[in-house]
C-alpha cells in the first residue's frame, strides 16, 4: 500500500480530532489539513486552492451580498414575519419553519435558501431570546431532506442524473430519471426528518447562548422617547398588533397622546399619529427599533434628522458622560448638543436606576450613557475627548434602506425565478442578483464586503482540497474497492445497504458530491459482479439519496458548514443529532428503494 494512502487518512483523522474537540477553528484547520497533503505533494496548488473558486462556493460569497442587501432593506423582516408568523417559543418557531424551507428546497437549490434564511432565524432567535443552536441546525436539515425530493432540489441529483444518462447503453435496467421520481422516497425522508427533529432531534440539539448576550450578562437599560410619524405603519394598529408588547429586553412604559399620559400600556391599546412612546431597555432592541420601523422617530434631541436623506449615512454612538463635561448639570433639552458635538440624543442610561422624568427634562450627570445619532468620524475624533470617559460605535446600527426594499424583493423573485432554469447557473443568478442590489444602492459596496463570511467560505473551500487528497491518493478507491470483493454475493438488501453506509461516510468526510461520482462506478461493480442478475437502478439511486442526505458531519454538505460557525456548534454535535437521523434514513431507504426500482 502506498505511503500516500496512510499519509492522507492520518490527516483526515487529525482533522476529524481536532474539529471534535475545538483545538482551533473550522477554517484553520480544514485548510490547514488541505495544504499539509498539498506540501506533501498528493496533490497539486491548483487542487488544494481549486475550492475558493468553486462554483458552489461563489454562490455562497455573492448569496451573502443578497442577503445582507434584503436585511439593509428591511425585506428580511417581511419574510421573517411570513415564516415565523406569531410564534414566540422554539417548538411553535419550528413548526413554521421546516415545512415552508423543505418545500421551497424541493425547486430551488438548497443552498441558496440556507443563505437567505440563516439572518431570518438569526434575528427570530434574538428577539425571543431562543439560542439560534436550537434552530439553525435543523434548518439544514430539513433544506437538505427537501432537496432529495425532485431531480433539482440538490446538484448532487443532477450530477447522478448525468452519469445515469452516460452509462444508459451500457448497462441494462438503468434509466434516466425525471422532475418528481425522487418524491417516492424523499418526502417520506421529509416526514421522517421533520418528526425526528420535532421529537428525539429536538431532546440533542445543544443549547447554546449567543456569544454577545453571554459577555453582556447585565445589560445597560436605556431610557428613550419615540413619536410615531404619519407614515409609520404602526399607526391604528394595537400595541399587541404592532409587535410591541414582547419586545427582547425591552419595556413599553408610557404612552404619551397630547395632554394625556397612558399607563399601564394595555395590549389592546390602539396607536395613532403623533403618540410619544416611552421605552425603557437594551440598546440593542432600542436601535432596532430606530432602526427599522419606518417614521418612529426618537426625541430626545429636537435636532435629531427625521428624513431617509438626512439620516442616510449616519452611525449609532453609545458615549459616557466625564466629570468634567460640559454637558454635567445641563438638561438634553437645554444642552445644545447637536451644536456642540455634531450629534443628536436618542437614549439615556443611568445606571442608579431607571429615570422617572421626561427624557427632555433629564438633568446630566457624571456617568450617564448617551445614545447617539453621529457621523462616520464621530468615535474618532472624540475618543480622546475629557467630556467623555468612553465613546464607541454601536454594532448593527446601520440605517434600514426602507425606500429600497421594493427593488431587493423583486431581485429576490428574480433570484428564484432563474434558480428553476436548469440551463441558467445558480452562480451566475447570484452575482446578477448581488450586482443588481450594489448598482441600485439597495447595499453599499463597504456593507458589503463586511457581510461577507470569510470563515464559512474558508472552510467550505478548504474542504474540496481534502476530498481531491482522498481520491487523488488512492485512499477512497480502495476502501471501495476492497467493498466491492468483501460483498461479494450477498443477499441484494444487504449489498445496498452497505453501498448506502459507504456512501454516507465517503459524504461525510469529503463533500456529498464527490461521494456520489466516487460511489457511481461502484454501486454499478456490485450490481454486475455478484454473480446474480440483479438491477443497478436500486444501487444508483441509494447513492444518489445517501449523499445528498448526509447529515451526520459539518463537512457533509455546504449548508451543514454555513450554519456551523453561526449556531455555535461543535462537531460532535452533528454527530449527536445527524448520525441517528442518518441512520433511520438508511434503513428507510434501503427498504423503499427496491419497491419502487427492483432489482
Amino acid at each position: 500500500m502506498a505511503w500516500e494512502v496512510w499519509f492522507v487518512i492520518g490527516v483526515i483523522a487529525v482533522v476529524i480530532a481536532s474539529l471534535m474537540r475545538n483545538w482551533a477553528p473550522p477554517d484553520l484547520v480544514l485548510l490547514g489539513g488541505s495544504l499539509t497533503c498539498g506540501i506533501a505533494g498528493i496533490i497539486t496548488p491548483n487542487q488544494v486552492f481549486s475550492g475558493f473558486v468553486n462554483e458552489g462556493t461563489l454562490t455562497i460569497a455573492a448569496l451573502f451580498v443578497v442577503a445582507a442587501a434584503m436585511s439593509e432593506t428591511g425585506s428580511l423582516d417581511g419574510i421573517q414575519g411570513w415564516m415565523f408568523g406569531s410564534s414566540k417559543t422554539e417548538t411553535a418557531g419550528l413548526k413554521r419553519l421546516l415545512v415552508p424551507v423543505s418545500g421551497m428546497s424541493a425547486f430551488f437549490n438548497n443552498t441558496p435558501i440556507v443563505a437567505m434564511l440563516l439572518p431570518v432565524v438569526n434575528e427570530w432567535c434574538r428577539k425571543n431570546s431562543i439560542s439560534p443552536s436550537r434552530i439553525l441546525m435543523p434548518l439544514s436539515f430539513m433544506a437538505i431532506l427537501g432537496g432529495t425530493c425532485t431531480l433539482i432540489g440538490t446538484s448532487t441529483h443532477l450530477a447522478v442524473n448525468g452519469l445515469i444518462k452516460a452509462h444508459l447503453h451500457e448497462y441494462e435496467g438503468l434509466e434516466e430519471l425525471m422532475l418528481f421520481d425522487m418524491a417516492w422516497i424523499g418526502v417520506p425522508f421529509v416526514f421522517i426528518g421533520g418528526l425526528y427533529l420535532m421529537t428525539i432531534g429536538r431532546k440533542l440539539l445543544p443549547n447554546r447562548r449567543d456569544i454577545l448576550e453571554s459577555i453582556e450578562t447585565h445589560p445597560r437599560e436605556y431610557f428613550a422617547e419615540m413619536q410615531i410619524k404619519e407614515d409609520c405603519p404602526l399607526v391604528e394598529k394595537t400595541v399587541k398588533e404592532a409587535g410591541l408588547r414582547r419586545l427582547p429586553g425591552l419595556f413599553l412604559m408610557e404612552i404619551v397622546r397630547g395632554s394625556r399620559v397612558i399607563t399601564p400600556v394595555r395590549p389592546e391599546e390602539v396607536l395613532h399619529k403623533d403618540d410619544i412612546l416611552t421605552f425603557a431597555g437594551v440598546v440593542s432592541t432600542v436601535v432596532d427599533l430606530e432602526r427599522k420601523i419606518k417614521g418612529l422617530v426618537p426625541i430626545a434631541d429636537e435636532s435629531y434628522e427625521t428624513s431617509v436623506a438626512e439620516r442616510r449615512g449616519k452611525n449609532m454612538c453609545e458615549a459616557v458622560i466625564s466629570h468634567r463635561s460640559p454637558l454635567v448639570g445641563a438638561s438634553i433639552r437645554a444642552a445644545d448638543f447637536r451644536s456642540i458635538y455634531n450629534a443628536s440624543v436618542i437614549a439615556v442610561h443611568r445606571g442608579g436606576g431607571r429615570i422617572q422624568t421626561r427624557i427632555g427634562d433629564i438633568v446630566l450627570r457624571a456617568g450617564d450613557t448617551l445614545l447617539l445619532q453621529t457621523g462616520d468620524q464621530f468615535s474618532r475624533l472624540h475618543d480622546n475627548n475629557p467630556d467623555f470617559y468612553l465613546v464607541s460605535d454601536v454594532e448593527g446600527a446601520e440605517r434600514v434602506r426602507h425606500e429600497k426594499r421594493w427593488y431587493s424583493s423583486a431581485f429576490m423573485v428574480l433570484l428564484l425565478v432563474l434558480m428553476t432554469i436548469p440551463s441558467f447557473p445558480v452562480v451566475y443568478a447570484a452575482f446578477l442578483v448581488a450586482g443588481l442590489m450594489l448598482l441600485t444602492g439597495c447595499i453599499s459596496v463597504a456593507r458589503a464586503r463586511e457581510n461577507i463570511d470569510w470563515p464559512t467560505l474558508i472552510t467550505i473551500g478548504a474542504s474540496f482540497g481534502l476530498g481531491d487528497a482522498l481520491t487523488q491518493s488512492g485512499a477512497a478507491g480502495l476502501m471501495a474497492d476492497s467493498f466491492v470483493g468483501v460483498a461479494g454475493s450477498a443477499h441484494p438488501y444487504i449489498l445496498l445497504a452497505i453501498v448506502y453506509a459507504m456512501t454516507s461516510i465517503f459524504a461525510a468526510v469529503v463533500s456529498s458530491k464527490a461521494a456520489a461520482m466516487l460511489m457511481f462506478p461502484v454501486a454499478l461493480a456490485v450490481a454486475t459482479s455478484t454473480g446474480v442478475e440483479l438491477s443497478p437502478q436500486p444501487f444508483v439511486l441509494a447513492v444518489m439519496y445517501s449523499a445528498a442526505a448526509s447529515l451526520s458531519t459539518p463537512l457533509g454538505y455546504p449548508t451543514n458548514l454555513m450554519v456551523y460557525g453561526p449556531g455555535a456548534y461543535k462537531f460532535s454535535d452533528f454527530l449527536k443529532v445527524g448520525l441517528p437521523l442518518n441512520i433511520l434514513l438508511m434503513i428507510v431507504g434501503v427498504y423503499l428503494i427496491p419497491q419502487i426500482w427492483p432489482f
